[in-house]
Formats: structure tokens, sequence, C-alpha cells
């Protein structure tokens, strides 16, 4: 046999040995499969599989140790290869070391520090929060991130969308029911209207700053704004998107924005959109219990304004530029006005004009030999 023939048959032999490696691979493991569970959980469910695997912690209060196969089976860090000790680093044979810790809050508590190894910068934005603030001053109770997510079953936070404001219920729980009943609200839980705020849409995700701030208040119109200055959004549901630039030349807005840019740290009383629509009660103009409601307009204004009378609302346009249709005699008024002021500017730069023209020409004349 040549060298050449030689290396031919091992060329051959090397590429059909490939070949069928390969496709023993493919019929062993089609892609349609589901992904086997992983080995590390499969030695961990062979004891907390059982779910009347409990402890008592040292402060006396009991523990389950059971989790569940359908939660882990459900969980976007399982399906990602993340297993067990990802989060569970102490623990690297059995027996497990003995937990140290008194009650399973101050376990949690422990545990989800774990979360910033993959999640850093959300992580960091949480430690910055209104949450981590109320821990800080005492509060444990105060949520971390396990509360919102879970911790083995942890899933998408918006699948359904209104999972978002049912998992603030778990501490807001008035709050929640307010907003149920709201016209955002409302359209949430009845369809999962992608449209409407959540409650993470005006207060953050991780990064929850206190709302009762005055550098919170200054900024809530631009907030508003987000979907009510939107002019696709607002077609969609026969609303006028010129609401925010009204009312940005209204007297409210234009003092709002005078504190936004000169003194946002201090308090102040010009009425923002919250003052007037409600927080989480907003509800559509037309219903008898929206504060905006034109019977109770007048109830909203004295708020503010205690000695308004009755004919005070009849000069309020709402968020709506002047029209012949909807304000007749506002709208002839504003009509004469930007008529009327322009002539009379102008005429009043023409004498000026002729005058600063005479008193030249005189000085000409005076001057001439």
């Amino acid at each position: 046999m040549t060298t050449r023939n030689f290396h031919r048959q091992t060329f051959w032999l090397i590429a059909a040995g490939t070949f069928v490696l390969l496709l023993s691979l493919s019929l062993a493991s089609p892609a349609s499969a589901e992904h086997p569970l992983q080995e590390t959980e499969k030695y961990c469910l062979s004891c907390h599989g059982n779910q009347d695997l409990r402890m008592t912690l040292p402060s006396g209060e009991g523990l389950s140790l059971y989790i569940s196969q359908d939660a882990l089976d459900h969980s976007v860090h399982s399906s990602k290869g993340i297993e067990c000790e990802a989060c569970h680093t102490e623990i690297t044979t059995y027996p497990h070391p003995e937990l140290k810790y008194e009650t399973g809050r101050e376990l949690s508590r422990a545990f989800y520090q774990t979360c910033e190894k993959c999640h850093s910068v959300n992580y960091e934005k949480a430690q910055d929060s209104m949450h981590a603030q109320a821990a800080e001053a005492g509060n444990l109770d105060a949520p971390i991130c396990t509360d919102c997510h879970g911790a083995h079953d942890v899933r998408p936070p918006d699948e359904p969308r209104s999972l978002i404001s049912e998992t603030c219920r778990q501490c807001h729980a008035e709050i929640v029911d307010t907003y149920r009943q709201s016209v955002h609200g409302a359209a949430l839980m009845a369809d999962e209207n992608p449209d409407v705020p959540v409650c993470t849409d005006c207060h953050g995700v991780h990064n929850i700053q206190d709302p009762r701030t005055s550098q919170f208040r200054v900024a809530e119109p631009e907030l508003c704004a987000g979907c009510h200055a939107n002019e696709e959004l607002m077609k969609k549901y026969g609303l006028s998107a010129d609401v925010y630039s009204i009312y940005k030349r209204s007297w409210h807005g234009v003092d709002v924005s005078v504190y936004k840019a000169k003194w946002p740290t201090i308090w102040h009383d010009s009425a923002v959109c919250s003052d007037c629509h409600g927080i989480h009660d907003i509800r559509s103009t037309d219903d008898p219990q929206s504060k905006v409601n034109p019977n109770n307009l007048l109830t909203t204004c004295q708020q503010c304004h205690p000695t308004a009378g009755p004919n005070w609302t009849d000069a309020w346009t709402g968020h709506n530029e002047i029209s012949l249709e909807r304000t007749p005699a506002l709208f002839y008024v504003e009509k004469f006005y930007t008529s009327f002021t322009p002539f009379v500017l102008w005429t009043c730069i023409i004498y000026v004009a002729l005058q600063i023209i005479r008193a030249t020409v005189d000085r000409v004349r005076r001057n001439l030999p």
C-alpha cells in the first residue's frame, strides 16, 4: 500500500467515525427533549423533596426545609443551569454545617446577599432604596430580593403584569386595594392592560425612593407626562395629549418648574397632578367619585383655596386649549387681546420711532449755518 493510499484511508476512517459519533449524540439528545434534572438538584431533593422535612430554630420558630420540584422546574435559575450550591455556598457536603441564625427572617436576610454575585447593579440600587433605609433604621421586615422575587421559585416578575401589584400587596395591601378601584388598576386587573401604570412605573423597581419628598413632588408632572403627553397612546383612549403642555403654562405649572429649577429640596404647595386627581385612587373625570368630577371639583380646589366660591370653577378650562366650541366667551376675549395687544405695541413703537426721527431732524436743522 502506498503512503498516499494509507493517508487517504486514515482520513476517511476519521471522518466516518466523527459522523457516527455526532449522529449518535443527536439521536441520544434530540433538540426537542427536556433538560434532565441537574445532578446537584437531584441529590439535594433526595432529602429536601420530603414535605415533612423541618427544623426548629433557636428562637423556637419552625422552619420548613421542603423544596418543591415544581418550583425549581419553573424557576428562571434552574432552567439556566444555576444549581443549589450557587446560592448555598457554605453547603458542600452532608451533614450540613449548623445554622447559626436565631429566626427565619435573620436567615433570609443573610442569604439574600448572595444575589449580589450575579445581579450586582440591581443589588446596589436596592441598597439605596427606601426599603433598605427602613431596614437600616431597624425594620427587619423591610423587603429584600427574595420577598419580591421568591427564593427557589424565581420567575419573571411581570408575567402576568398584574403580578407586580400583587407582589407589592404583600406589604402595601390597603394601597393596592385602593389602586384596584382606580381607572388604572381596574384596567390592569380586568384585562392585563399593558398601557396602564403599575406600582414600579411610578415608584421605580429596585431604587424605590420616598414619594413624600419635595424632589419626588416637583418631578411628578413629568412622571405623569410619560403617558399623558404621549400623543399616540392618548389617541388610543380618546384623551388629550396636551394636558402636560397646558399645565406647564398654568400658574401651578410655572410655579412648580421654578421650584424644580431653583429649590428642588424646598417643599412647596403649588398643585401637582396628584393634588387634584388623587394618587392611588385616580378615577375617570365622569366617575361620580372622581375628585375632578364637575360635582366635586370645587371641594378639590378648596383644599388650597378655602375661600373659593361657587363661581370659582366656572373660570377653570381644565387641561384644554381655549376653543370656540368649549369656551366661546374666553375664545373671543383671547382673540381680542391677541389682536389688540400687538396693535398697541406696534403703535407705541411707531410713535417712539417718529419722535426719535423728529428730534434728530430738529437737531440737525439747528446745527445748519
